[in-house]
């Protein structure tokens, strides 16, 4: 029996795993905040500071538009367990990188071509722990037979 098929049986049995809800709800959220940047930025400095906010954290379009692809690879894979924890790991490693990237990026305006201010940097702190306990969220006794049948 396939892994999927499996993963869609047990959702069914027992509700979705937290991984599978962790990616859909972050999945959904950073969609959201990336169309919803649009109303405010529109396509001017499309990767410049442009001081402009949504919710007291600064972005441009470019920034929106990693909103939206990051939002949307949650959803796409929120479907099983298995790409929902790659999804954590994705999402840890990129807000990782991107905390990083802005611990040094806000306040100079020549490398902070994502428009970062430190609110965005407590949330990609944030999001960096919600993706780790979206990989690393313990299987059940459940999933771990099944893994152990099916290999």
């Amino acid at each position: 029996m396939s892994s999927a098929s499996s993963d869609a049986r047990q959702s069914r049995a027992e509700g979705m795993h937290p991984s599978r809800i962790i990616a859909l709800t972050v999945g959904a959220i950073y969609t959201l905040i990336g169309i919803a940047g649009f109303f405010v930025t529109g396509f001017d400095q499309f990767a410049g500071v442009t001081n402009e906010t949504l919710l007291g954290f600064e972005i441009n379009p470019l920034h929106n538009i990693v909103h939206l692809g990051i939002g949307l690879l949650g959803l796409a894979m929120s479907g099983t367990i298995r790409s929902a924890r790659s999804y954590g790991w994705l999402l840890a490693a990129v807000y990782g990188l991107t905390f990083l990237y802005g611990l040094f990026a806000v306040g100079n305006d020549d490398l902070n071509f994502l428009s970062l201010n430190a609110a965005d940097n407590w949330l990609h702190a944030a999001s960096v722990v919600v993706g780790l306990a979206a990989a690393l969220w313990p299987a059940t006794d459940r999933e771990r037979s099944n893994r152990t049948a099916t290999a």
